[in-house]
């Protein structure tokens, strides 16, 4: 509905007025052009649906450049570059930032921008860190300019580890399932289990010859300045009947993803307990990913607006996270400007009411001021 209105009030204004596109835009031009990052089982498009989409697969970044174009966001200038990735669904982020780096420069190629910006769900957030750091070597200068995580596990995710403490038949024929889907969406060469190894903290196997695990990507692919010139998130959770039926099961019936997880000292970030008392937060994950994995940098606020356009600001009331495996303890446990939608909302996975052309435009709004 929201929407639906936008979409007539801008052919009124523009009938009745005469504004140009871009006058109507409610996100200013960034200065660089936007690549989008998608996770763990991601795609570009299937059938016509877009991963970074609305409810009804269009594309977010889809500018209205046309004359009397409906299907694309308005709320974004009419001007604005965007790209989408599409990297191994399941492989390590070792291997799907390399190739996302190597996307990247064929956009650069085409677009001819001396930079980017990025913008990664889930996996695809850490993917971005990774590549991050390729560009800068391979180009000895800073290529990225804005790198903007969404619901991303940069201290991993105790699911990754449920699943691969599965019984081995299941495992393997879920690795298999896995595999067969990820080869048809992109290519030979997906491998479920590297993709769960990357999102436990710790290195999961210490025999299989193999360092893996967010606690070495983060000491390898820092938060640093020397590959982005700014470091952001976006943090989502949610319980009840809202998270996603298949979310919702996961984190009722088979363990607390946050609740007494990852905590200073403890470190291994497998759901087990460290440090809390035990009891449960049921507004401290998104039904994948918990609070106190998903800041990097600063913490952004996402503030929806009835009238006006929703807006992305910096959380001053916590500090940047810098240190991805020493965070301060208040960004761990804090739910200041936490987003009330689960891990799939944010990419169009409803039907719910959330407005993501307008989330996502905000954030292109956001960075247009830092890029």
């Amino acid at each position: 509905m929201k929407r639906l209105q936008a979409v007539l009030v801008t052919a009124v204004c523009a009938g009745v007025l005469g504004l140009s596109p871009e006058a109507r835009a409610g996100a200013a031009r960034t200065t660089y052009p936007v690549v989008f990052a998608h996770g763990m089982a991601g795609f570009d498009d299937i059938l016509g649906y877009d991963y970074w989409g609305n409810d009804f697969g269009m594309f977010v970044g889809d500018a209205c450049d046309a004359l009397l174009e409906v299907d694309c966001n308005e709320d974004i200038d009419a001007g604005q570059k965007s790209f989408v990735a599409q990297v191994a669904p399941f492989q390590s982020s070792e291997v799907r930032g390399l190739d996302l780096a190597n996307d990247i420069e064929g956009f650069m190629a085409t677009s001819g921008a001396a930079k980017v910006n990025l913008i990664g769900h889930s996996q695809g957030g850490i993917d971005a860190r990774k590549a991050a750091r390729v560009l800068r070597e391979r180009r000895g200068v800073t290529t990225v300019a804005v790198l903007v995580s969404v619901s991303s596990p940069h201290r991993g995710s105790p699911v990754a580890k449920y699943i691969l403490d599965l019984k081995p038949g299941v495992t393997s024929v879920v690795a298999a399932l896995a595999k067969y889907y990820g080869d048809i969406v992109y290519a030979a060469g997906n491998d479920a289990y590297a993709g769960a190894k990357q999102l436990v903290y710790n290195d999961y196997s210490a025999t299989d010859g193999v360092t893996t695990g967010m606690k070495a990507f983060n000491e390898k692919y820092p938060v640093s300045t020397s590959y982005a010139g700014r470091y952001v998130s976006l943090i989502t959770a949610q319980n009840g009947a809202n998270v996603n039926p298949a979310l919702y099961l996961l984190k009722e019936f088979f363990f607390d993803i946050d609740g007494d997880g990852y905590c200073a000292g403890d470190g291994d970030n497998d759901g087990a307990g460290g440090c809390g008392d035990g009891v449960r937060n049921e507004a401290d994950d998104d039904g994948l990913v918990g609070i106190n994995s998903q800041q990097m940098g600063y913490r952004l606020r996402y503030t929806e607006s009835t009238f006006g356009f929703d807006s992305v600001t910096n959380d001053t009331s916590l500090a940047a996270v810098t240190d991805l495996n020493a965070p301060p303890s208040a960004t761990m446990t804090s739910t200041s400007s936490v987003i009330s939608q689960d891990h799939l909302d944010v990419v169009g996975v409803g039907p719910d009411t959330f407005d993501e052309p307008e989330f996502y435009a905000a954030i292109f709004q956001y960075i247009a001021t830092y890029d």
